[in-house]
């Protein structure tokens, strides 16, 4: 696990932001797949393999902020 953190810690902040633009939000029209694949889960029709795929590839951008984050802030093992 310190070694996963110690990944995390290298990676910079921008770097997730420029993910969460370019994949987290793509493509931006009509509208987002993260929204899309949101909405579905939401509606309970996210059951097809591909979405489920789309929306954990559109996700883990996001994932990776998240972590940074709470990272930098100590509350995920504190550096």
């Amino acid at each position: 696990m310190e070694r996963l953190l110690e990944q995390l810690d290298r990676v910079p902040v921008w770097m997730c932001l420029a993910l969460v633009v370019g994949l987290g939000l793509a493509p931006f029209v009509p509208e987002p797949h993260i929204w899309e694949k949101l909405k579905m889960l939401a509606a309970g029709t996210l059951w097809a393999p591909i979405d489920v795929f789309d929306l954990l590839w559109h996700l883990w951008p996001w994932l990776l902020l998240v972590a940074k984050l709470l990272r930098g802030q100590g509350w995920l093992g504190g550096r």
